[in-house]
């Protein structure tokens, strides 16, 4: 199960503006039924600035959140100030999107940016790119834009904000040479504003065996289960689950859902959770 915040919840069972505006003055329409998720917005526009915004979408939870808050967020603001809205905004206003439904938040902000293109009368840059993911249809214009605003360093994130690489999989070499292009390409600066702290091995083993002790035990032992930490090699924790967790058909979700996910909250944010053999 995603944990959705209680604002995801609300905007998924009751949302805003479900629907499509009649001669509107702007339409983005993006992703496709085929691919899984699409989203078609209009939107009416008096004086540069968005009186009104509906949408229809075929996809997910977050899907459906995200485009409800989409047309609430930019309702009454300028085109201009409408432009500026980030896939991170639309996430933010929901209290935050798990990881893996981040996507979903990007269709939001691409319809946006294709609607005020429409009404505008130009054409994206992203409809000019090479597609690299046939599976979801992505350009690597999609991908780079993707990996220099969001600071992705993974090619599961790059999924995650995309979908590229979430089907087949034949992808992800391209993606992965898109990655190091793009990394490579980015301004020292930035990355050094953005880098976090440094800590030592021993530091670091010290502060995942406090949150393995304060966050992840109690939680485990009220099933039955346990966790020992076994070794840490750089970014990668091996850990050993005991008890009922050993025989549990969901151990690798309790690894990757909730052991990583707290360590990565409260250690370092690339570490990456394996269960030792």
């Amino acid at each position: 199960m995603w944990e959705y915040t209680d604002k995801v919840q609300e905007h998924f069972l009751h949302p805003h503006n479900v629907g499509e505006i009649e001669n509107p003055d702007g339409t983005g329409d993006v992703g496709s039924l085929a691919c899984g998720d699409a989203l078609k917005l209009t939107l009416k526009i008096e004086d540069e600035r968005i009186i009104d915004a509906k949408f229809k979408t075929f996809g997910c939870a977050s899907a459906i959140a995200s485009s409800s808050a989409l047309t609430i967020m930019i309702t009454g603001m300028s085109v201009d100030e409408a432009e500026k809205v980030s896939n991170e905004d639309i996430a933010d206003f929901l209290g935050g999107l798990p990881k893996e439904k981040m996507h979903c938040s990007v269709m939001g902000r691409e319809a946006l940016e294709a609607a005020i293109a429409d009404y505008r009368g130009v054409i994206l840059p992203m409809a000019e790119g090479e597609v690299v993911c046939e599976c979801f249809g992505v350009t690597d214009v999609e991908v780079i834009r993707a990996i220099q605003e969001s600071n992705l360093r993974s090619v599961e994130e790059i999924t995650n904000f995309t979908k590229a690489g979430g089907g087949c999989g034949k992808c992800e070499d391209k993606l992965r040479e898109l990655l190091v292009q793009t990394v490579h390409e980015i301004p020292m600066a930035v990355k050094q504003k953005e880098a976090p702290k440094r800590m030592t091995t021993l530091q670091k083993i010290k502060k995942i065996e406090e949150v393995l002790e304060r966050e992840v035990k109690p939680g485990l032992r009220k099933d039955g289960g346990d966790i020992e930490l076994v070794d840490v090699d750089g970014d990668f924790v091996m850990v050993s689950l005991r008890g009922a967790c050993t025989s549990c058909a969901k151990s690798q979700t309790t690894l990757k859902e909730y052991v990583e996910k707290k360590l990565r909250e409260q250690v370092v944010d690339t570490l990456i959770v394996e269960e030792a053999k």
